[in-house]
């Protein structure tokens, strides 16, 4: 989220920067060819005032060169024509003076032909005007030349044309370095451009993250992270404060409804109890032959004594706020297998763990040890004699995971989707003592001190339960 709103917001600044540095950058290259332009106009007014209005060849000699003398020539006329040789050596600017009808008065340098941008300008000039909005000469333009003319009137009549064709190498040269200086003022302007709003993307999303964390947390059953309401745009802080008092009301109904669990549970079972000892007292008085519905009888009393005492347990782990520790996970698996052993002696299956690799996990001991007892104990009920549950650990980059797999029946693809499930029991298991709880209070001790339970069926068949906690955090 914070890439895609930082390239909007840089997006919008470099279209903002573009439309003004693209408009004033072609301002820039027009102004510099108006100054030239204006100080061509200049050069080629002057010599229109310094054209002699006496000694101009006359027409019919329209063949002769412009560049030497003749009987005709007047001194002033040779003047401009020397005038016009100096300012062509010195500036590099050609230029041309020629008479209404076209016959060439000076021509600088003699070898000088004109172009169509100078046939255009001379013929403007020949009906009074100058010339006026030459093509704009661009830096990629290099080839381009700059081409002006000028009418030289007498009594109202043009009696003359000048023209002077420019080279513009120095002229890119100039928006070049202008355009350099614009650049430059852009790149200043987009540098603080980012840091503005990399700022800002920082001011707006720090409480979006900040929830975005205690969001997680209570998702993975933390319900005591909260979200501190502090900086950001109005509207996130009262989304803040909004989220605060919905994790309150949350946290309280789940609290009311884990008390009512537990009371419940605790407050039935002396009912239950004295149930079951009256059943014993009216089973003393039957009459023989009564002994199977005794039995039965007994045995839904025993297992409504389990399935209570399940749902205590249930409420207690979701109930608890372990904090979590490093421990060592390999020592606490080794002790917890040990404790298992004789349950699996006696049921006549294989309980190993091999040779586990040392591995130290960030995790409530208490938790994991009850999550892992819960996990061997549904391994045990569901292996057959001879089996052999596997108790492995193996060590990650950012975690621990414990697996246990069982040589059981197994589970379906469909019933591994709702293991775990409060009171879920496969219907292939249902002859199997248990009230279908030890599994989800095994995910909410996990789930409390920061783990999860994972499920996947074991090769060749049964089923593998993987207990996964994070590693400590390095100090």
């Amino acid at each position: 989220m914070r890439n895609r709103l930082l390239g909007i917001l840089l997006a919008l600044m470099a279209g903002v920067l573009a439309a003004l540095g693209v408009p004033l950058a072609g301002s820039m290259a027009q102004a510099e060819q108006s100054r030239v332009v204006v100080d061509r106009m200049d050069d080629v007014a002057r010599f229109a005032q310094e054209l002699p209005t006496q000694g101009l060849p006359e027409r019919g000699s329209a063949g002769a060169d412009p560049n030497v003398p003749t009987p005709q020539d007047s001194s002033a006329l040779a003047a401009l024509r020397a005038e016009a040789d100096r300012y062509q050596q010195l500036y590099g600017i050609r230029i041309g003076i020629y008479l209404a009808d076209g016959r060439p008065l000076a021509v600088s340098p003699a070898d000088w032909k004109l172009s169509a941008a100078g046939v255009t300008a001379v013929a403007e000039a020949k009906d009074g005007r100058r010339s006026h909005n030459p093509p704009q000469v661009w830096p990629w333009t290099p080839g381009r030349t700059l081409t002006i003319g000028s009418p030289v009137v007498r009594d109202g009549d043009v009696v003359a044309v000048v023209v002077t064709d420019s080279p513009t190498a120095e002229l890119r040269s100039r928006i070049v370095h202008r355009w350099a200086w614009l650049a430059g003022g852009e790149a200043v302007a987009m540098i603080a451009a980012v840091l503005l709003a990399v700022r800002l993307t920082e001011w707006v999303l720090r409480p979006v993250r900040t929830l975005d964390r205690a969001t997680h947390d209570i998702a993975t059953g933390r319900m005591d992270a909260r979200v501190a309401a502090v900086g950001g745009p109005p509207e996130l802080r009262r989304l803040a404060s909004s989220f605060n008092e919905m994790a309150d009301h949350v946290v309280l109904a789940m609290d009311q409804q884990k008390a009512f669990v537990a009371d419940a549970s605790h407050q039935l079972r002396n009912p239950l109890a004295a149930l079951l000892l009256r059943v014993e007292l009216l089973g003393l008085e039957l009459p023989e032959g009564r002994d199977e519905e005794l039995s039965q009888v007994r045995e839904e009393g025993a297992r409504l004594t389990r399935v209570l005492d399940d749902l205590l347990g249930l409420a207690t782990a979701e109930g608890s706020r372990p904090k979590p520790e490093p421990v060592d996970l390999t020592a606490l698996v080794l002790a917890r297998v040990d404790a298992w052993q004789p349950v699996a002696d006696r049921r006549g299956i294989r309980l190993g763990t091999g040779t586990p690799p040392p591995a130290r996990a960030w995790a409530d001991p208490i938790g994991f040890g009850s999550a892992l007892d819960a996990v061997i104990d549904n391994a045990l009920k569901f292996s057959p004699e001879g089996g052999t549950v596997a108790v492995t650990v193996r060590l990650g980059r950012d975690e621990v995971a414990v697996t246990v797999a069982d040589q059981g029946p197994g589970l379906t693809e469909e019933e591994l989707s709702r293991v775990g499930d409060r009171f879920w029991r496969s219907t292939s298991h249902q002859n199997v003592d248990g009230s279908g709880l030890g599994l989800s209070i095994a995910r909410t001790l996990l789930v409390a001190g920061g783990g999860s339970l994972e499920f996947a069926a074991a090769e060749p068949h049964g089923l593998a339960v993987t207990l996964v906690l994070p590693i400590p955090p390095k100090s």
